[in-house]
């Protein structure tokens, strides 16, 4: 499944920005979203693209629906497409991962340090 989670663009460089998914500041590419985008807008991410700019009256019924998702029983398969698509990108809410995410960010980053590869 293709799953897009909603952030705020905090700041933008060029074709990069830094958005905030709660509380959490990952930076994600703008290439590919279609429509201009400004500090303060609300992008659907996904692995890194903003796929979509979420429409400003669209932004709030968003955020309760991924945060209804969020509080979900983590047994219900769309919960777990949306805590793994954070994970993915590392956005998720630093209080709903586990430490095995953690152990497993951890074990990328090493990876990537090993080959030298900066990202």
């Amino acid at each position: 499944m293709c799953l897009g989670v909603p952030g705020e663009i905090q700041e933008i460089d060029g074709h990069e920005a830094i958005a905030d998914f709660w509380g959490v500041e990952r930076r994600v590419r703008l290439d590919i979203v279609g429509d201009t985008v400004e500090e303060g807008d609300y992008i659907l991410n996904h692995v890194g693209y903003a796929i979509r700019k979420i429409p400003e009256n669209e932004v709030e019924e968003t955020m309760e629906l991924f945060e209804t998702m969020l509080d979900a029983d983590p047994e219900d398969m769309l919960t777990d497409d949306v805590m793994d698509e954070l994970e993915a990108n590392s956005g998720a809410p630093a209080d709903r991962r586990g430490t095995e995410a953690e152990e497993e960010e951890e074990e990328d980053d090493d990876l990537l340090d090993e080959l030298g590869i900066d990202v």
